[in-house]
């Protein structure tokens, strides 16, 4: 928040209300007044617990009201005087202070820009222009989380994550939909993937064990430009709806570890079907029970391994070899042959993937 635009309005303020008043930051300091030779001056007044003080209240012969962001306000602004009328300037003051914080907000702080960069509302030309005009650096690695609120109660999800991330100068936490919400966060160079997923897990724990809140959280990759930030976000987006079909147990899915699944989302429709035609005859994958299928995902989970596979299913090595031939005469596909078995697997895939029709990003 600019402090000139505060002290613009003291000043336009300062013949009407013929008291001193100023506006106090979170370094306890001064940073506009009708006294312009206080600005700058450390007020012993107030503490770090006055942020949190909704109402008004009084000492040393002023009147302070907090005003900003709620649980925790950015600042404080004073009256001169402790009688009814100091009482009635701060509160209406306090109301003027923030409706202008939240109009400059809205028109330039940096959550509101990162949001446009994510969403893609703004034009990568303009970019740069506007992160110079903001100070904002560009010479920092961030990645992407999208943070997907699948069951809820009455606590924000928002104010929660926030409160895990305030440092609003490196992180941003931005509400995207309903369920949505994104968090932005500058991190070191080099750092590894589980890093970035235990990060994730401490989100989906703090929300689960404190908060009774479940969600799942898709981790795009790591960029080095502001302008990369929207690849970062779609990443971590296409993560979630990926993971929604292909790993539905997981709560943390990353763009970084999706594998073929990937390849998968990106096809097209048409070309997923013809696929599957081409790969099997007719109904022949929709043939095979369920018993059928879990025999196949256990075998896939062995390394086509027969013996530690029949081992696995409490199964006699004959029953498993006579399971393996009747997928081969309803498939034409011999699941110990390596080649037919990654047919099989990625027509598995494919055909989850066209039932599941998930949203495309």
């Amino acid at each position: 928040m600019s402090n000139r635009l505060f002290q613009g309005v003291v000043h336009q303020m300062r013949d009407t209300i013929d008291r001193t008043i100023g506006v106090i930051d979170e370094t306890m300091s001064i940073i506009a007044c009708s006294d312009l030779g206080r600005i700058g001056e450390a007020c012993d007044a107030v503490t770090a617990d006055s942020f949190t003080v909704q109402e008004p209240f009084v000492n040393e012969g002023y009147t302070y009201k907090a005003f900003g962001s709620r649980p925790r306000s950015e600042y404080i602004l004073f009256v001169e005087g402790t009688d009814d009328q100091a009482m009635k300037y701060a509160s209406l003051l306090a109301i003027s202070f923030s409706s202008i914080k939240q109009y400059y907000d809205e028109k330039y702080d940096r959550a509101n820009f990162i949001k446009n960069v994510i969403l893609d509302n703004i034009l990568p030309g303009d970019i740069y222009l506007k992160a110079r005009e903001l100070r904002f650096n560009n010479d920092v690695s961030r990645v992407a989380f999208l943070i997907r609120i699948t069951s809820r109660n009455d606590i924000s999800a928002y104010d929660v994550i926030q409160n895990l991330f305030p440092d609003k100068n490196k992180d941003f936490v931005i509400n995207i939909n309903e369920t949505d919400i994104a968090l932005i966060k500058e991190i070191r160079p080099g750092i590894e993937s589980h890093d970035l997923e235990k990060l994730a897990r401490s989100i989906v724990d703090t929300l689960s064990s404190e908060f009774y809140t479940q969600a799942t959280v898709g981790i795009g990759t790591v960029v080095d430009s502001i302008k990369e930030l929207v690849r970062s976000f779609k990443e971590a987006q296409v993560a979630l709806e990926v993971g929604k079909v292909f790993d539905t147990e997981k709560t943390i899915v990353s763009y970084d570890n999706l594998g073929i699944a990937r390849l998968i989302y990106q096809l097209p429709t048409t070309l997923c079907e013809m696929f599957l035609r081409e790969v099997f005859k007719v109904g022949s994958i929709d043939s095979l029970d369920q018993e059928t299928l879990f025999t196949i995902q256990r075998f896939f989970e062995n390394n086509l391994n027969v013996s530690e596979t029949s081992r696995k299913l409490f199964v006699h090595r004959n029953t498993l070899v006579y399971r393996l031939e009747k997928i081969k005469r309803l498939t034409g596909l011999d699941l110990r042959e390596f080649d037919d078995a990654i047919i099989f697997k990625v027509a598995l895939m494919v055909k989850k993937y066209l039932m599941a029709n998930p949203v495309k990003y």
